[in-house]
């Protein structure tokens, strides 16, 4: 905002800074118009800044829609159009101040980009790609989900060490061609990257450099421990506990607080971090019932909602909380679920530890809160109105 001040006859001008309001990202999946029966239609709008549709694929290295039904083709009643793209923009009919980001990449989907980011003409490719495709669907941005650039992604992936400088200059053709693009259409096309918080896969970023390109950071502040892990643990801790007996400098940077930090310390701007929350829990079974199941080996990985280990808020709220005996982290700041007679250690996210996180990031003066994703809230948002609450909005 600009502000002009006489003073003795000299018109002054002052840059004042005004606090924009905090951002809330949700991500949307492709898939759950099927099993999950979720539907553009079903998103709480009114309570979102920006949706990420996730995910398009890579093909040729040019950006291409990964499910055509899904996105294009499944019809919808009292609609003249076909596909979750379209219902988008009927989103954002209702909604004009919803933004809508393209989301390529993912875990399973990141294998092409370490060719992707290569060489001049791949990445200038891939751009023009980018905004083809936007302009084309109606989208207000692009968000690159790489997981991840030098090592630490899906199996089989592509990976070249040269992917660190490689993926600073891919965001830097992109951002290029989405500016010229944005000044053609007269509009203004966003530009974020779903972000890693781990240690070893933060190090292949150069954070300091990429913040000059991309408008912010979505910080997937969640999935510290897992299915991989021999020993029960919290799948997004906001601080460390202290009597964790793994005390290497890694472990104990495998929380939300020490990620921020990390981000920070590289030079990241506040206001580009926007804070990963998971809208899922994740679970050991075989457990003793010792220490309420909390830092003891597993033997197993329990069915979960969709995948094996993991539950969705949704489905632990139905089936889980009340039947579970729920235990709270003072040290962590979030809960998780023991059940003795069945073995089953679940760590996850609640209204509590959400609105906490949330808070974090207003207090840290972060540029706002993203969660993965959804679907997995409850029919009453219940996440995303804690989420909302932490941040100091209207519910």
């Amino acid at each position: 905002m600009m502000i002009r001040i006489a003073l003795t006859g000299v018109l002054l001008h002052c840059s004042v800074a005004v606090a924009a309001e905090p951002r809330v990202v949700g991500y949307f999946i492709e898939w759950g118009v099927y099993d999950r029966n979720y539907h553009v239609a079903d998103v709480p709008a009114g309570k979102l800044t920006h949706l990420n549709y996730a995910f398009a694929k890579t093909v040729d290295g040019e950006i291409a829609v990964f499910d055509a039904f899904a996105a294009l083709e499944k019809a919808y009643p009292n609609s003249k159009q076909s596909g979750s793209f379209y219902q988008l923009q009927l989103l954002k009919k209702k909604h004009p101040h919803l933004k809508t980001l393209i989301s390529v990449g993912g875990w399973t989907l990141s294998g092409p980009f370490s060719d992707v980011a290569l060489t001049d003409e791949s990445r200038q490719k891939f751009a023009a790609s980018c905004v083809r495709f936007i302009r084309k669907h109606g989208f207000d941005g692009v968000d690159i989900d790489w997981e991840y650039p030098v090592s630490g992604g899906m199996k089989g992936n592509k990976n070249r060490k040269e992917d660190r400088a490689n993926y600073t200059l891919l965001l830097a053709e992109i951002r290029r061609q989405l500016d010229a693009a944005g000044k053609a259409d007269t509009t203004q096309y966003l530009l974020t990257i779903a972000a890693p918080a781990g240690p070893r896969t933060i190090e292949n970023l150069d954070l300091e450099a990429i913040a000059t390109h991309v408008d912010w950071f979505n910080l997937m502040a969640y999935d510290f421990h897992g299915s991989w892990n021999e020993t029960t643990h919290f799948n997004a801790p906001l601080y460390p506990i202290r009597d964790d007996p793994a005390t290497d400098a890694i472990s104990r940077k495998l929380n939300v607080a020490s990620a921020v930090k990390t981000y920070r310390d590289a030079n990241v701007p506040a206001e580009k971090i926007v804070l990963g929350t998971p809208f899922f829990g994740r679970g050991w079974s075989g457990v003793k019932d010792i220490n309420n199941g909390l830092l003891q080996p597993r033997t197993g990985i329990p069915k979960g909602t969709w995948e094996a280990g993991v539950f969705d808020y949704k489905d632990l709220e139905a089936n889980y909380i009340g039947k579970y005996t729920r235990h709270w982290s003072d040290d962590a700041k979030v809960p998780w679920l023991f059940d003795a007679k069945t073995g089953i250690m679940i760590g996850y996210d609640d209204p509590e530890s959400i609105r906490l996180k949330a808070a974090f990031a207003k207090d840290n003066k972060l540029g706002g809160v993203m969660f993965w994703e959804l679907s997995a809230d409850d029919r009453k948002s219940s996440l995303l109105k804690a989420l909302r609450q932490g941040l100091g909005l209207s519910e």
